[in-house]
């Protein structure tokens, strides 16, 4: 069924942090290690997805050799790139912890430590997900993912409505075990139609396999 569905589609994947520069040693990120988006990455590779993983800065490398890696640093460069590939692709999911605001202003040097406050002034980032649910053609799947700490499901539900996505895969940073830094990850995901799915804490591995079994069994593009 899996292979029968995704192989020969074209695959977006984003994974990992992004960077905001404030000087050339200093920037404005979070503890995302990439390690959901690439194990989706992965898991689509092996059966014969053409898959297209835009990556942060993290610490791993696609294994399968059928993995085209886009590295990038910014929110800025990642919604460059996924711009680019949307058009042709067949299904997108936005797995990367993108930071929502940046430094106004970038140092080209180093900030000296001199008065006893330092205020950084943040402006917005664009919307990756929302960018590319303006851009959704008949056809096409966005799948999105949400990290929350306090009404989960309702913020999960608006988000799936608002950016017009076909799924959101919903962590909460209250299960234990879940979301940045572990090996493991605990997802609800939320289609259309108030539709949801609820996983017991799994290796990420095996969530990427729930998700993307999810898809195919639930969403048709």
């Amino acid at each position: 069924m899996l292979l029968e569905f995704y192989s020969g589609k074209k695959i977006v994947i984003t994974a990992g942090p992004t960077y905001e520069k404030l000087d050339p040693v200093r920037f404005i990120g979070n503890y995302s290690t990439g390690k959901m988006g690439y194990a989706i990455a992965e898991e689509l590779a092996n059966i014969g997805a053409e898959v297209h993983l835009v990556s942060g800065p993290v610490h791993i490398k696609p294994i399968n050799p059928n993995i085209s890696l886009y590295k990038v640093e910014s929110a800025l460069e990642m919604l460059d790139v996924c711009t680019k590939l949307f058009p042709d692709c067949d299904i997108a999911i936005m797995a990367a912890a993108v930071a929502d605001y940046r430094p106004e202003s970038y140092e080209g040097f180093k900030i000296k430590k001199s008065a006893d406050e330092l205020v950084l002034r943040l402006v917005k980032n664009p919307d990756i997900l929302a960018t590319l649910g303006s851009r959704k053609k008949p056809g096409q799947l966005l799948i999105g993912f949400a990290l929350e700490t306090n009404n989960e499901i309702a913020n999960a539900k608006e988000k799936l409505v608002r950016k017009n996505a076909d799924a959101i895969v919903l962590n909460s940073l209250n299960d234990s075990g879940a979301g940045f830094s572990h090996q493991t990850n605990k997802i609800t995901i939320i289609l259309q139609k108030d539709i949801i799915f609820e996983y017991p804490l799994k290796d990420k591995q095996l969530v990427a396999k729930d998700i993307i079994t999810c898809i195919s069994e639930n969403l048709k593009n």
